[in-house]
């Protein structure tokens, strides 16, 4: 690995990374230890995917910088850079863009939302007392609209200008600002300001989405703890978790999470692995087995060895899938970056021609033909082609969300039209994400007698087992009495004296096969039913058997006949194991793959992708399905999963009616079409007015009218899909 201790920047090659100063300390990996070396930094002030692709193309021009990724979901930037270029041309240039650079290591600071978006809150401050002003007296009310924009266009026209310094000559802030200042030269000072408050109410809103979708990634970077006991010279010592390696020996409590990867030294251990395979029920682990990072310890101190690497632990591979998924996906600039990449200079030149050619090679007067170029300015600002795709995509969201389906923006709600497979997560997703009694077996007891037994000993545990067992007797009104000498068997189950019988109540797999005789069958019978199978015993005797499962969701099975209906086809995707997965997917009549980490479900993803040329949804509600979810050309959530999931998805089932899938994506094929129309009558009307005013046909009124009138046109047209 390459070093960088000659730079500014304090940059070092150590495995252990220590805290950096203004620039990122560590160099996380290199292509060439001659020439190139790899820059990390968190960057601040992103609203939307396109400012990331902005400062991509900014940092690409620099001479010295061979290649550069910035993951918006994460806010993380990685920069290779040779020996021609410096950390600080880095830090400068995406300051002139307008964001700020941290190391990854300084606690991120959030601006508080007044400063973040004080633009909109200017313009509308000042837009709405100059409105009040305009009541009472014209000239004041003019003179307020004009103070408005002469404020607002001012950070436009900087980031522009920033813009335009590095390399992006027309973005859409060059379009607001020339709109803005070309409808103050015509003295309409209103709707210079209206053009400037829209698009940064646009911007809030933007915000505040992006906001939403990197808290959940942040949430899930917390599942691991800062900080590990550490086991040396028979003590325990408090360390920081980035400075664990592998060897070390660490203890993990009760109610704790792994730090890191590691191996269990301990003889039993159970752990709480939702996070990573999405299961509820706690897991038993054995010596030697591999914990991953952010399994929780249930029932006793755990001691384990360090297998993975700083910053290589499950999570950490979680998080880069995210922004791997990201990366393959390419962030989606705004409709209107890319119509303003042509249309803008376009209508620009066309203007300058307007008010050059006709005074100098025909001799007519400079001043009308100014006019005529500013007010085709005006004409061309597209508001109604704007508005178009917003209209009917709002229209189409309140729609969704009539029915409990939030599908998060126009990319989403397009991309639902194109799906040919949906990929189902299990727990919480096709089933209730809750284990329940399905079958109780009465051998030397009646059922009734097994399961008062049984709750008797796990009353007050708070085992997703144990709830099961003790709902199951509240169902059925048994009286459960109380137990003494309660012992957790670590590992195996639970035991405890009841009305003088020492009970207890543990896995099939902890009993030899001899004592279980002709019940091993029964158990075996009842596990590839799909249950979760215990044995309730009085001393050696075997009282009965209690088997547990993940039920079906109501409309699970309708949901997949609908789906295949409508040419739509299904796979789940588990991380349970082969026997549970089966007899789910037999029920549903679908397709399974099953034992699966975070990891193998992208994998598999992909797999279904390269099958089906794209066009793959993925419906999850733990952290473990957030990679697949982002990798999938479409993740959508179950409304009650975990914050990642369904910040990383882009769409959420609030009601978590799978029912409305197929609904969903008929919404979609609606909104495509509403567009499609909306885009036509926008561009209509531009068109129209464009040519009536280089005929001097229409002038400034009609420019106005032709802006107005559009965009209520298009509205209208898109407010049908609340209709349907």
């Amino acid at each position: 690995m390459p070093t960088c201790s000659t730079t500014k920047s304090c940059c070092s090659a150590e495995k252990r990374v220590q805290p950096a100063t203004s620039i990122e300390a560590a160099t996380i990996q290199a292509t060439s230890a001659e020439t190139t070396s790899r820059y990390k930094w968190s960057v601040g002030g992103m609203d939307c995917a396109s400012c990331a692709s902005n400062i991509e193309k900014a940092l690409a021009t620099i001479a010295g910088v061979k290649q550069v990724r910035v993951a918006f979901a994460t806010e993380r930037l990685l920069v290779d850079l040779d020996q021609k270029a410096s950390p600080e041309t880095i830090e400068k240039t995406v300051k002139q863009l307008g964001f700020t650079l941290k190391s990854t290591h300084q606690k991120a600071v959030e601006a508080p939302l007044w400063k973040a978006h004080s633009t909109f809150i200017l313009l509308a401050v000042l837009m709405t007392l100059a409105g009040i002003f305009m009541l009472f007296d014209s000239t004041w009310g003019s003179s307020g609209f004009l103070l408005a924009t002469a404020l607002g266009v001012v950070p436009f026209a900087r980031k522009s200008l920033n813009q335009i310094r590095n390399g992006t000559w027309f973005g859409i802030e060059t379009l607001m600002t020339v709109a803005a200042l070309g409808a103050l030269i015509l003295g309409e000072t209103i709707e210079a300001g209206l053009v400037l408050l829209l698009f940064s109410l646009g911007e809030l809103l933007e915000g505040f989405a992006g906001r939403k979708a990197k808290a959940g990634i942040k949430s899930l970077m917390q599942l691991t703890p800062d900080t590990a006991w550490k086991l040396q010279d028979g003590e325990r010592i408090e360390v920081p978790a980035d400075f664990l390696v592998p060897g070390e020996q660490i203890e993990v409590l009760p109610g704790d999470r792994l730090p890191v990867d590691a191996i269990l030294d301990s003889t039993l251990g159970c752990f709480n692995e939702s996070a990573l395979t999405g299961e509820a029920i706690p897991v038993n682990r054995e010596t030697g087995e591999k914990i991953m990072a952010g399994a929780m310890a249930v029932d006793q101190p755990a001691r384990l060895t360090v297998v993975s690497q700083p910053g290589e632990n499950a999570i950490d591979r979680i998080v880069t899938l995210i922004e791997e998924a990201e990366e393959r996906r390419a962030p989606v600039a705004r409709m209107v970056d890319t119509f303003s990449a042509w249309y803008t200079p376009l209508v620009m030149g066309l203007a300058a021609l307007v008010m050059i050619i006709p005074p100098l090679l025909a001799g007519a007067a400079w001043t009308p033909w100014a006019y005529k170029a500013l007010t085709l300015l005006l004409i061309a600002c597209p508001c109604a082609l704007v508005v178009s795709i917003p209209a009917a995509v709002t229209s189409a969201l309140a729609s969704a969300a009539r029915f409990g389906a939030l599908v998060k923006g126009g990319a989403a709600l397009e991309q639902l039209r194109n799906i040919k497979v949906l990929a189902f997560d299990k727990t919480g997703t096709l089933t209730e994400g809750k284990p329940r009694v399905t079958c109780v077996v009465g051998i030397s007891e009646q059922e009734d007698e097994v399961l008062s037994l049984a709750g008797s000993v796990e009353m007050g545990s708070s085992h997703p087992l144990a709830a099961a067992i003790m709902n199951e007797t509240k169902s059925r009104n048994l009286r459960c009495s109380e137990a003494t000498d309660i012992r957790v068997l670590t590992g195996r189950g639970v035991q405890g004296t009841v009305s003088g019988r020492n009970i207890k109540v543990v896995a099939p797999r902890y009993i030899d096969d001899r004592d279980l005789g002709v019940n091993k069958s029964t158990i075996e019978s009842m596990e590839s039913a799909g249950n979760t199978v215990v044995v309730v015993q009085d001393e050696e005797t075997i009282l009965g058997l209690i088997g547990l499962a993940d039920t079906l969701r109501d409309d699970a099975i309708e949901a997949i006949k609908k789906l295949n209906s409508i040419g739509v086809d299904s796979i789940m995707l588990t991380g349970d194991n082969r026997r549970t997965a089966a007899a789910i997917a037999d029920q549903l009549g679908i397709d399974y793959q099953a034992e699966l980490l975070p990891e193998d479900k992208v994998k598999a993803v992909q797999d279904i992708q390269s099958q089906h040329n794209g066009a793959v949804a993925m419906v999850g509600d733990g952290i473990n399905d957030a990679p697949a979810l982002k990798t999938a050309e479409l993740g959508i959530a179950m409304g009650r999963g975990s914050d990642v999931a369904l910040e990383t998805a882009d769409a959420a089932l609030t009601h978590e009616r799978l029912i409305e899938l197929p609904r969903m994506i008929q919404l979609s094929k609606n909104t495509a079409k509403i567009t499609r129309q909306n885009i036509a009558l926008a561009l209509a009307v531009n068109t129209l007015f464009l040519m009536t005013t280089l005929f001097g046909m229409t002038g400034l009124m009609a420019a106005v009218l032709s802006d107005a009138g559009g965009t209520v046109l298009v509205t209208l047209n898109a407010l049908r899909l609340m209709r349907k």
